[in-house]
């Protein structure tokens, strides 16, 4: 028997590190996304192969079932985590891969690795779904984050996302279709981001946090409703502004992009991976002058 699963891509609009303290955040599932395929086998092993966006394989192991241990590997510490993750599954949910047969697992990218959209989140969502486990369960042993990027694996509309006494509450905005979307574009850094470092370093940060909660909840509320540009882009610059006062870091802008006259936010942990840009088809030239040729219009990422 084949079993098939899909998860999509995610974006961080809105609530970067306020998230894990329980702000509001705005998440956008993307067009771009992972598949993961189990094939039942006679082996008692599973044989992994990870395919990247061109069909590649860019990954490839061979387990123990029976121990629960590596055979052998492309890549040591990918392999190790991955066998963490089967483990972790096991434990959720006792009966996965106990029924004595093997599996030929195939997972495949839409989109370059290094472009930060989440092929762990989405790996995540897939084998979840493979074990008929909890997700956000499954990530918090694992990789550990605030779970957005689970939701949007799961949604295909953007959503606003919010843990409430840990739990995440989630609601789709059904109602973001303002004339400026085509004033929107996803830029990338050419360089990927670990958020995981990055939300260790927020995690050192001593924070009022109920103060940055609130008011990016706040902010987050009018960005997906709003229906003009030029707010939108005053409260793209005040997201910006409010997190870089509570990390001490400069803006990307001012540290990239000073001279651009739209507004640039990050997205998701700062540093890397996308951001997002106002502006219109002619204006991307001075980010693709820059060395950054990877340019998303928001309509061709987003579901």
């Amino acid at each position: 028997m084949k079993r098939e699963f899909y998860s999509n891509g995610k974006l961080l609009m809105t609530g970067e590190y306020a998230v894990l303290d329980g702000a509001k955040a705005w998440a956008i599932p993307t067009k771009y996304g992972q598949s993961l395929t189990a094939l039942e086998t006679e082996s008692k092993k599973i044989e992994w192969i990870s395919l990247d966006e061109k069909g590649s394989i860019w990954f490839e192991a061979d387990y123990n079932l029976e121990s629960m241990t590596g055979i052998s590997s492309s890549n040591s510490e990918i392999s190790t985590t991955l066998l963490e993750i089967l483990i972790e599954a096991q434990k959720l949910n006792p009966s996965f891969l106990t029924d004595g047969l093997g599996y030929a697992i195939e997972t495949k990218l839409t989109f370059p690795r290094d472009w930060g959209l989440g092929s762990s989140s989405t790996l995540i969502n897939n084998m979840a779904q493979w074990a008929n486990i909890n997700p956000y369960q499954l990530l918090e042993n694992t990789f550990g984050g605030s779970g957005y990027d689970i939701a949007c694996a799961q949604y295909n509309t953007p959503i606003l996302y919010q843990l409430v006494n840990g739990k995440p509450r989630i609601e789709e905005v059904l109602n973001f279709n303002p004339d400026f979307k085509d004033h929107l574009f996803f830029i990338y850094l050419n360089r990927k981001q670990n958020s995981r470092d990055g939300i260790s370093q927020y995690r050192q940060l001593k924070l009022n946090t109920n103060l940055l909660v609130r008011t990016i909840g706040e902010i987050t509320t009018q960005m997906c409703s709003c229906t003009d540009l030029l707010t939108f882009k005053t409260l793209m610059d005040q997201h910006e502004q409010l997190i870089s006062r509570t990390l001490k870091m400069p803006t990307i802008k001012k540290t990239l992009f000073q001279d651009y006259p739209g507004a640039i936010k990050s997205l998701g942990a700062w540093g890397g991976d996308f951001v997002l840009a106002t502006g219109d088809e002619s204006s991307m030239a001075y980010f693709k002058q820059k060395g950054y040729s990877t340019i998303i219009p928001y309509s061709e990422m987003t579901l």
